[in-house]
């Protein structure tokens, strides 16, 4: 893989192009993951599919569904706990007394469900192959790899996010709901700026580091179109409105911090790339 640019310079280089908005590119569109396995999961809210993704698995079902495709829930297993709503259906009379039928959101209730890794029995039937064949491709996954990060996907529905990286004791994931290369250096600048602790800063911070430094990553590596510096612009401006600043400042603030992200991955990159060539 070749590097094109020292981080620094190519920051800088986007910082002030981010001066003059209305030069910059259109946003990309977004690429929903929309997966064509039949897993009830697809379908969960997305609250429920991040409990999922806590437990580090994308397929739960409760003991019945998992009977009716010929497999069994192993004895011992603990169950995952998801949220199920509590709908109350009411008649009510208009104003020109009609009858009319209103649902009410009461509540919540808690539904247990097992991880296809608890069960065993009849095979699954054949996963949809095309989103992992494109993380497959997605560039500098192998740093990922390496820090033993699981890198996954999830079929896209309403406000769930367009990504997210979770850390934990238990492992860590990056789940992408979009076939976006700059959300995928997004999530992957988040886990770079874990390995260097800086996760416990404002919100406004580790978002504008993560969007700019994906930025930085993919116009390093030659990947200027997929860098998406309209898409980044907006991203950015809106975290930078929060914390009271104007965009460029936002992002001159925390340029340290964007450049120990980016060239964290990028050495991390060039390691493996020299250590996998023959002596």
């Amino acid at each position: 893989m070749k590097f094109y640019g020292h981080s620094r310079e190519v920051a800088d280089r986007i910082v002030e192009a981010f001066r003059h908005p209305e030069q910059l590119p259109e946003a990309l569109a977004p690429i929903f993951i929309h997966g064509a396995d039949d897993v009830p999961s697809s379908k969960w809210s997305w609250s429920n599919r991040f409990i999922l993704a806590l437990y580090g698995t994308t397929d739960a079902r409760g003991i019945r569904q998992w009977n009716q495709i010929g497999r069994r829930v192993i004895p011992g297993s603990k169950a995952i706990h998801i949220l199920a709503p509590c709908v109350k259906t009411v008649t009510a009379k208009d104003e020109e007394d009609k009858e009319t039928e209103q649902r009410f959101l009461y509540g919540f209730r808690s539904v247990p469900v097992f991880a296809v890794e608890d069960t065993d029995g009849e095979p699954l039937p054949e996963k949809d192959r095309e989103a992992d064949t494109w993380i497959a491709s997605l560039p500098l996954v192998e740093v990922a790899e390496a820090w033993g990060i699981h890198v996954g996907s999830y079929a896209h529905h309403g406000n769930a996010p367009l990504g997210y990286y979770r850390p934990g004791a238990s492992g860590e994931s990056i789940m992408l709901g979009v076939e976006n290369a700059s959300t995928w250096v997004h999530e992957l600048t988040h886990a770079a700026d874990h390995r260097l602790g800086a996760l416990k800063e404002a919100k406004w911070h580790r978002e504008i580091v993560a969007e700019l430094g994906g930025a930085v990553l993919l116009t390093c590596i030659g990947e200027t179109h997929e860098a998406d510096l309209g898409g980044a612009f907006k991203y950015i401006e809106t975290y930078a409105a929060e914390a009271g600043m104007e965009t460029a400042r936002a992002c001159i603030e925390v340029l340290h911090r964007v450049c120990d992200c980016v060239d964290l991955i990028l050495k991390t990159a060039q390691s493996l790339e020299t250590n996998a060539v023959p002596a």
